[in-house]
């Protein structure tokens, strides 16, 4: 049976809380069924808000969106069969986890003997077996994170959908749980809407991701592509680390194009979103796609004057002022000491044209 492909599907919606602003802009996103899409955005750039209009909580000011080819924008959230995971948990304290899991089935009327089955298989699912009878209070954050997700499953939704869920916790846990979540998702492959404003959250866990700005999606793209091809600065600039530089593009041709800088010297770039010679572009590269000491070939070689350098474990993270950018980063890995990375040392830097990107100036 394939899998239906508009599953979820935002159709020319529009959301304004005042009937003058638009937080959200003539959105159309389709997201497959069993797909994990997440939703990143800087705060106010309407990710949330698209959530809460599939959730029930908000609706639509124009547009439709449709689950399952069902339009659902008049239907009340518990009646749509999908479940949520909120940052906070919102868990009910003065219940057992067991109570918790089976609050949503009692909502249901589904029957004792399924609701212990149900609870069982939620719970190994979570690797949280045996902890029927703790209050969530005797629980830890990462623990109380998964007794949540698991009463969003233990329903069997068509869709889950999950609000920052792991923003109240710290790093290692935070990371442990990206995984534990996307092995989940793996496992039983049901459709995953995931808002965060955590690239590299969106990077670990996405099947596509949905860049989200000003009310509308910039780019829907698998996570290699956004991170490699964004289309524009904006993109660019929100995913990953990024050096720019501005300026105007003097030459194109045989697939490269030469970009003269604010600061007068030329670069060759890769003609990503730019067509013509006079237009306006940035020019956007990688820290790890630029190297130290290029080797012949490298089609960009400019010497730049090292103002800071940082150790990061791995990696020293070096900051130079080049072609008039102060503040472009370098990351060499430490498998090389190297005497010369000191503060005021002048050095060469290089890289290929088709890893600098010359795109929209937006």
């Amino acid at each position: 049976m394939s899998k239906n492909q508009q599953f979820v599907r935002f159709d020319k919606v529009d959301k304004s809380y005042d009937g003058k602003v638009l937080v959200v802009k003539d959105l159309n996103l389709d997201i497959a069924e069993g797909e994990f899409v997440t939703m990143l955005g800087p705060s106010g750039s309407g990710k949330t808000t698209c959530l809460m209009m599939l959730a029930g909580f908000e609706t639509p000011t124009n547009g439709e969106i449709y689950l399952d080819k069902n339009p659902i924008s008049n239907i009340p959230p518990h009646k749509r069969g999908i479940g949520m995971v909120f940052q906070n948990y919102a868990l009910f304290p003065h219940m057992t986890v067991y109570e918790n899991l089976a609050f949503p089935l009692r909502v249901r009327k589904t029957s004792k003997e399924d609701i212990d089955k149900k609870v069982d298989k939620a719970l190994s699912m979570v690797s949280l077996s045996g902890f029927e009878n703790r209050m969530p209070g005797q629980l830890s954050g990462g623990q109380q994170q998964r007794v949540a997700v698991a009463r969003a499953l233990v329903f069997d939704p068509q869709v889950v959908l999950m609000d920052e869920p792991l923003g109240a916790l710290d790093k290692n846990l935070r990371e442990s749980m990206q995984y534990e979540i996307k092995h989940i998702h793996e496992s039983i492959g049901v459709t995953v809407v995931y808002v965060t404003h955590d690239q590299g959250e969106a990077l670990t866990m996405s099947n596509r991701i949905a860049v989200f700005n000003d009310g509308k999606v910039q780019q829907l793209s698998s996570p290699d592509k956004l991170y490699e091809e964004p289309v524009n600065s904006f993109v660019a600039e929100f995913i990953g680390e990024n050096n720019t530089f501005s300026g105007e593009v003097s030459d194109i041709s045989n697939g490269k194009c030469k970009v003269k800088l604010d600061s007068g010297t030329e670069i060759m770039a890769n003609p990503i979103r730019v067509k013509s010679k006079g237009e306006k572009t940035i020019v956007s590269l990688r820290p790890e796609r630029a190297i130290i000491d290029p080797q012949k070939g490298m089609d960009n070689n400019h010497k730049g004057k090292i103002e800071e350098v940082i150790y990061h474990g791995d990696h020293t993270r070096v900051r130079l002022d080049l072609l008039g950018n102060k503040e472009f980063i370098l990351k060499v890995p430490n498998s090389s000491a190297r005497m010369d990375i000191k503060v005021g040392n002048q050095i060469n830097v290089g890289w290929n044209s088709q890893d600098s990107r010359a795109l929209d100036p937006k």
